[in-house]
Formats: C-alpha cells, structure tokens, sequence
C-alpha cells in the first residue's frame, strides 16, 4: 500500500502545494493512503478535493489578511492566528473559498491527521469521516502552534500542533499498512532540528499543559530519529524523502510572499521525481 505523509511547517507548506498541484495537473491521485500533520493536513484536503490552485492561494493571498494572522489577533484572543479565519470562514461551507466536499468525500484514498492532546502530550489521528460535512475543528487542532496559540478546543479535548507528539507519523502509516511511503519536509532532507529554543518563554506559555511541553522538548530528538529511520527506508527502495534545497530563512510564520512563490515551484519541481517513484 503506497502512503503519503506531509509533515507541515506553516508557511514553508507553500512547498507541498506545489507537489500537490503537479498531481492534479497529472490528473492523477495514486496514494492509498495520506496522513497530514499541521499545515500539510490541510494541504492534503484540498489535494484530495482536486482543487488546483487552491493551497497556494492561501499562502499568498489569505495568510497575509489580519483576520488570519497578526497581533490584532494576539491582543484580542491571545492566540496570534485566528484557526477559525482560514478553516471556518474561508474553507467551510459557505465560506469565501469553500472546500468542494463532494470531491473531497468521493475520493477513495484514507486519510487522518495528527493532532497533540494537550493534557496528555500524546498523538490522537482523526480520519476523513471528521471532516466529512466540512466541520474542520480537527485540522484547526493539528495546526495550533504553541505559543502563538491557545490549545483548540476539540470535543472532549484540548489540541496543540500534530507535530508535537507525532512530527513525521511513519510509524502510523506503517501500522495502517503502509509498505511504501513517500515523506514530504518542509525543511532540507539533511536539516537536524535542533532542541527547544525559548525554553523559558514556552514553559510559561505552556504551564498549564505540562506533559504537552515535555512532548514539546522530545520534539527535535523524535524528529532526527525519525528521519533517520526513515533513510534507511529509503536505501531499500521503499521509502522516498522529499525536501527543498534550501528555505531562504523561511520561518513557520514568515510573511514572504517572494519566498512563499519559491517554495512553491521549488516543489513543483519535485512532482516527476515523486511521480517515479511512485511507478518505477
């Protein structure tokens, strides 16, 4: 079974959207299997909806609105972006760039995303079913970034960014019966990300969620790992890594509308090698 992880990164997700639209440009959805952490579980949505264009729009146009992003927003709720501006209000239905559920819901490939349950610091995957009649809450949840963000409310539970307790979910890709994974970063195949910065700043920002912000400083140590594991996947042919060459300083919150255009042809650029793979 051939799965596809998107690990996120905010706004390096610009980088995905590109690869995604190479596929709908191909006119071809060959994965069985998709999981998303953080941006890139919404990326994929509008992938399997086949919406063309769609991801990008928000990483150059949306993201820069003060409703989505700003510290209007830090000031009024004490969360800097506002989950519900581009996953309710722009994605819902109804909204001003609506999700087309239909598609969404016809195709066939399983989907879930990860998402960081706040009081446990444990990784909870919702599926496709969740987001069937466009309630969104779950992917709102996996792209709560700590400290820029309250914890979402999700049901019975409160959810911080996936890739906190689950950066790169191969193993639950695996588990699902995956045994051949495409892995697409946002940051170079050969990037280490390093231990926590601010350590300070986000205990306090995260005191009432302790066990999420010890997940939070594994975060870097589970992520080397993973990738790790994840390249000798790849010497046995059954695993491909997919990486920009380099970010340009691109931060999860970077506001660069030249940078965002880079990333994304960047990724464009990575459709053949992904489509080789995928059919040797």
């Amino acid at each position: 079974m051939l799965g596809i992880i998107d690990v996120g990164g905010g706004m390096r997700g610009s980088f995905t959207a590109g690869i995604y639209d190479y596929f709908n440009d191909q006119g071809i959805q060959p994965f069985d299997y998709l999981i998303g952490v953080s941006a890139g579980s919404g990326n994929m949505v509008t992938y399997l909806a086949r919406q063309r264009g769609r991801n990008l729009r928000f990483y150059l146009d949306y993201a820069f609105r003060r409703e989505y992003m700003s510290m209007h927003n830090m000031l009024r709720t004490g969360s800097y972006i506002n989950l519900d501006y581009p996953y309710t209000f722009l994605s819902g239905p109804g909204g001003e760039d609506p999700v087309d559920l239909d598609a969404f819901n016809q195709s066939s490939a399983r989907y879930e995303l990860v998402v960081t349950d706040a009081l446990t610091g444990e990784a909870v995957y919702y599926d496709k079913e969740e987001l069937r009649d466009g309630n969104f809450d779950p992917i709102k949840a996996s792209c709560c970034v700590p400290g820029a963000c309250r914890p979402y409310p999700l049901k019975d539970r409160l959810g911080f960014d996936g890739g906190i307790a689950d950066p790169v979910p191969y193993k639950r890709a695996m588990e699902q019966g995956c045994d051949r994974l495409v892995v697409l970063l946002t940051r170079p195949v050969e990037y280490l990300r390093p231990l926590l910065d601010h350590r300070e700043v986000m205990e306090k920002a995260m005191s009432r969620w302790p066990l999420a912000y010890a997940a939070l400083l594994r975060r870097s140590v589970r992520y080397n790992l993973d990738i790790e594991a994840i390249k000798e996947l790849e010497k046995a042919g059954t695993a491909l890594l997919v990486g920009p060459s380099d970010i340009g300083g691109m931060g999860t919150l970077t506001k660069d509308k030249e940078a965002v255009e880079r990333l994304y042809h960047m990724g464009y650029a990575q459709g053949p090698r992904i489509l080789e793979f995928v059919n040797p």
